[in-house]
């Protein structure tokens, strides 16, 4: 049994499992390796990549269920060689440390963006609850987000 899904615009065709995690089939299959695997139960965000527009942590949702659906990793964010706005202010706040938990920070800030252009610093750390950092403290990517909102 095969499925199809859209990754950053690109069609593709699977024959994994079925209950291979989309996280897997990211990695593996499509060579993107901004998602990561590492709680494998939803809880860190670190593996988190949009589903139709949505904040999905991509290490929970079944392949099969990805079939048909528009996915968007961290890669597609913005074009090769170039950083889209939560991106830059994040490097421009210097906000970045180790990096195991960014591309899902910035998949999930990405989204908060488009919904919330009126954000508070209360909103933005509320909408990153669904990602852990170990090692920022988040204030510097509080920080970032509301330098990214003031650039629009």
């Amino acid at each position: 049994m095969g499925f199809n899904l859209t990754v950053n615009g690109d069609r593709l065709s699977s024959a994994a499992d079925p209950a291979t995690p989309l996280v897997d089939i990211l990695r593996e299959e499509v060579h993107l390796t901004g998602a990561k695997p590492v709680c494998r139960e939803g809880f860190c965000g670190a593996c988190m990549v949009l589903v139709d527009g949505e904040p999905t942590p991509s290490c929970l949702l079944p392949a099969a269920l990805a079939d048909g659906r528009e996915i968007h990793t961290v890669e597609g964010l913005a074009p090769l060689g170039t950083l889209n706005r939560i991106q830059a202010a994040l490097e421009a706040s210097d906000a970045v440390q180790c990096g195991m938990c960014f591309p899902g920070m910035v998949v999930s800030l990405t989204h908060f963006l488009t919904t919330r252009p009126d954000a508070t610093r209360d909103d933005i750390r509320a909408a990153l609850t669904g990602n852990i950092c170990r090692c920022t403290g988040y204030e510097r990517i509080v920080e970032a987000t509301l330098l990214a909102l003031a650039t629009t």
